[in-house]
């Protein structure tokens, strides 16, 4: 567990800090051999989101609602088990929250301005539509005789 990679930047200069982070770690039924079986590669990764002092409020709020359906008493969840190794499961875990907490603190996007359609193409349609009414009525067999 020495040079675990951290720590996890969220956006701009904040990041997860370590001492928030809650580890658990259980008996993995993902990929390995024979002694994957014993060994707890496992990882469950806890971080109180209600609690933490990381996070601007507004960011906060914004990630509360936003993870309100994944949240368990405040506390958000990750599990990773695709490795063998608990140290690779540790950084995918740590890795997958940080990137849940950027796309939940993001500001909302801009709201949409209508705009209007330009004079010159609603009469290109109108002009063509004329076309096309005035070809299907030369089709018509009134005019054969």
């Amino acid at each position: 567990m020495y040079g675990m990679s951290g720590p996890y930047p969220i956006r701009g200069s904040v990041s997860l800090p370590e001492a928030e982070l809650m580890w658990r770690f259980s008996r993995s039924s993902g990929p390995g051999g024979q002694h994957v079986n014993t060994s707890d590669s496992q990882v469950e990764l806890r971080f109180d989101l209600a609690r933490t002092e990381a996070l601007p409020e507004v960011w906060k709020q914004r990630a509360l609602e936003r993870l309100a359906g994944r949240l368990t008493g405040g506390v958000v969840t990750v599990r990773a088990s695709e490795h063998r190794s608990q140290w690779r499961n540790r950084e995918t875990a740590a890795v997958r929250l940080a990137a849940l907490l950027a796309e939940a603190t993001a500001p909302p996007p801009r709201p949409r301005r209508p705009t209007r359609i330009p004079r010159g193409i609603n009469e290109r349609r109108l002009r063509e539509k004329k076309q096309r009414s005035e070809t299907k009525r030369g089709r018509s067999a009134r005019d054969w005789g």
